[in-house]
């Protein structure tokens, strides 16, 4: 039983299904600032002067554009609270929780390739 799965998970259609679900997710996930703010969000709230500081090298108006389609995705939700001057503060919405073991494991992978690429110049 195991070995028909394997089979079926290798065969054209599957790969195609596959490569698909990944191709959707990059096209939600992709440019320069998207993951970097989706991992500064998924440490809490954020107003956003504290995301463009976060997120270094993103301008204004480039934060801007990638929170307001990170909405639009049902991925980041905006709160404008009720103080003077007005703040807006932004979070990980429940859909944009689930990106989190993608987060994490993106973390993992990028520490021991650090590490790994360290090694390797040691040598």
């Amino acid at each position: 039983m195991k070995n028909e799965i394997e089979k079926k998970s290798i065969t054209s259609d599957g790969c195609k299904v596959k490569l698909r679900a990944v191709h959707d997710t990059l096209d939600m996930l992709s440019g320069k600032w998207k993951i970097s703010i989706i991992t500064s969000l998924s440490f809490g709230k954020r107003r956003f002067m504290e995301l463009q500081r976060e997120v270094e090298g993103v301008g204004a108006k480039m934060l801007s554009k990638e929170l307001r389609e990170l909405e639009i995705n049902g991925l980041v939700t905006r709160k404008v609270c009720d103080t003077k001057p007005i703040t807006v503060e932004y979070e990980l919405s429940a859909y944009g929780e689930t990106l989190q073991n993608i987060i994490k494991e993106m973390i993992h992978w990028g520490l021991n390739h650090r590490e790994k690429i360290k090694e390797e110049s040691h040598r």
